[in-house]
């Protein structure tokens, strides 16, 4: 088992990869980091990924890093939906892709959107919880324009 030290220097490492641009997969990132030298598994790299808080986009894992990459995210995730339904005065139900909810909600959830107070993901459904009745309807027609319907 990895010492901490031997656990930090593989996270920089994973920080140093993704910072020259995405990579596709876990797998991807274990073979780097093999190459490298670095004891690597795809359960390793997963809990590495979510410690350093990078995130899954359509073109693969990446660090988040401002305000343009939570944009490119919101687009990516607008890609992934496929319908929106109110549920009540402060829940929207998004339907997205086939094992896609969770990226669209952590781009919901990243997106500092004052409407948004949190969501729920399964696999192809997010529950999304807002501040008001006044705040689903802005949130629906941010989402709607993001869909560009």
């Amino acid at each position: 088992m990895p010492t901490n030290a031997e656990q930090s220097l593989r996270r920089e490492a994973i920080c140093s990869l993704l910072q020259r641009g995405p990579i596709a997969t876990q797998q991807s990132l274990v073979d780097a980091l093999r190459a490298q030298k670095f004891e690597a598994t795809q359960s390793s790299v997963s809990r590495d990924l979510r410690t350093i808080g990078a995130i899954k986009t359509a073109r693969g894992y990446e660090l988040p890093t401002d305000d343009a990459s939570v944009s490119q995210a919101l687009d990516d995730a607008a890609e992934l939906l496929r319908g929106l339904s109110p549920a009540g005065n402060h829940l929207l139900v998004l339907r997205t892709a086939i094992g896609a909810a969770q990226r669209v909600a952590l781009a919901l959830d990243r997106s500092a959107w004052p409407e948004v107070v949190g969501s729920i993901a399964g696999d192809d459904t997010v529950f999304v919880a807002t501040d008001s009745a006044q705040g689903l309807r802005n949130l629906i027609a941010k989402i709607e324009r993001a869909m560009g319907a």
